[in-house]
């Protein structure tokens, strides 16, 4: 008897996640002699758990549907930030994923998310096997954070990646207008990695001046150090652009920005982060007194589907087609995961890594590709981000605005 696929997105959205979805779907349902139906959980794991399960497979007429999924930001299925526990700890949760799995007839999983998503896909990956059930279950990465270990680079990055180059180019331009001492500090995602913030140093390669100083997160912030950073580049230029990851820290661990953050978490336990830029644009306006101000890119960043990387798009969607041919193959309690060949020209191969070698471990900005002074990057980071933001592909637009595809997310009953 034919087994069905299911498919669910968790974590933070990004602009090409649902290219990953696409290639699931499409790859899917190229194969009807091996697969059955193909649906969709809302809200990641909990919409199994919850049983609020959608049919794919009928949803997709045209060609057209396809590459319209694939322009369209966030997540199409909805997200969920859900900490499964350890199976010892909650072993009803692991039965009631069984329970529905058996009642639905699924044989292959496919979860795209990121770092917290590719550990509770590992949970029930293990769980299955240990419980001799024959259900593989596939991980498709997904993050603009850059952070999963074991792949070269991260569905959803280059994208994001564009947009903040994009973004300090225009913040530089309209900088540039007075003939007045200022400071723009940019305040970009990155709550322990950087690779977000390092981003914003392409807008150089487009002729910028800017940014002149970047802080990562890999590297200890010294207040007093940042602030002569600051003084040196204001006596070279008019106006000075920082990029600043939200969560550097000082030599203690703290975040710089501590005091002004809310001191919540989610169900993961990480600190939801914001405040950095405003803070040292307050500590700039009291040590130097320069006309300043600072800008938050926010989820700005993760939402730019109208300024997608070609790149990023095709490759989060050959992510998506090489889970399910994974599946098909036999494989489970594996990843999908970017290998470079080569820079010039730009090639990856698709290859497998283990779950259990991803869950909950982070990849971080190597320091030879951080400057020895910690305000900038290198040239090495350069070359490893040029080929990511490559491409061009205009979503489709309707009354001068991009067109989005909306699932129906009419929930299915057996």
């Amino acid at each position: 008897m034919k087994k069905n696929l299911i498919v669910a997105q968790s974590g933070g959205p990004t602009a090409v996640i649902n290219s990953s979805l696409r290639g699931v779907i499409q790859e899917a349902m190229r194969h009807p002699d091996e697969i059955g139906s193909v649906y969709g959980a809302l809200n990641g794991i909990q919409g199994i758990l919850e049983e609020r399960i959608i049919r794919l497979d009928n949803q997709f007429p045209t060609a057209e549907a396809f590459d319209l999924l694939a322009h369209t930001p966030s997540s199409a299925l909805g997200s969920c930030r859900y900490k499964m526990p350890t199976p010892e700890k909650g072993d009803g949760q692991y039965a009631k994923v069984l329970e529905v799995f058996r009642k639905w007839n699924i044989g292959y999983f496919a979860y795209i998310g990121g770092n917290d998503s590719m550990d509770t896909a590992n949970k029930i990956a293990e769980y299955c096997h240990q419980h001799g059930q024959e259900i593989r279950v596939i991980g498709v990465p997904k993050t603009i954070d850059n952070d999963l270990p074991l792949t070269d680079h991260c569905p959803g990055f280059g994208s994001a990646a564009k947009y903040i180059a994009t973004s300090l180019l225009e913040i530089a331009a309209d900088a540039d207008v007075y003939p007045v001492k200022s400071v723009v500090v940019a305040e970009i995602m990155g709550r322990n990695a950087g690779w977000l913030t390092a981003a914003a140093c392409l807008a150089r390669e487009a002729g910028s001046y800017a940014p002149q100083l970047i802080y990562l997160p890999e590297v200890a912030f010294d207040t007093d150090q940042f602030l002569e950073d600051v003084r040196a580049q204001l006596e070279q230029y008019d106006s000075v652009v920082i990029a600043v990851s939200e969560g550097v820290r000082l030599a203690d661990g703290s975040y710089v920005a501590e005091s002004m953050q809310s001191g919540q978490v989610d169900a993961f336990g990480h600190k939801y982060l914001a405040g950095v830029g405003k803070y040292l644009e307050q500590l700039i306006a009291a040590r130097i007194g320069c006309k300043v101000r600072s800008v938050e890119l926010s989820v700005m960043q993760r939402a730019a589907a109208h300024l997608q990387s070609a790149t990023d798009r095709q490759e989060a969607a050959r992510a998506g087609e090489e889970a399910v041919k994974a599946l098909l193959a036999g494989h489970s309690r594996m990843m999908v995961a970017y290998h470079r060949v080569s820079n010039t020209p730009y090639l990856i191969d698709f290859i497998l890594v283990p779950l259990r070698e991803v869950a909950n471990v982070e990849h971080k900005i190597p320091r030879e590709w951080i400057s020895p002074a910690g305000n900038h990057v290198t040239a090495e980071m350069v070359r490893y981000l040029l080929p990511l933001i490559q491409g061009e592909d205009f979503c489709p637009t309707q009354n001068g605005l991009p067109r989005h595809f909306c699932l129906d997310k009419s929930v299915v009953r057996q």
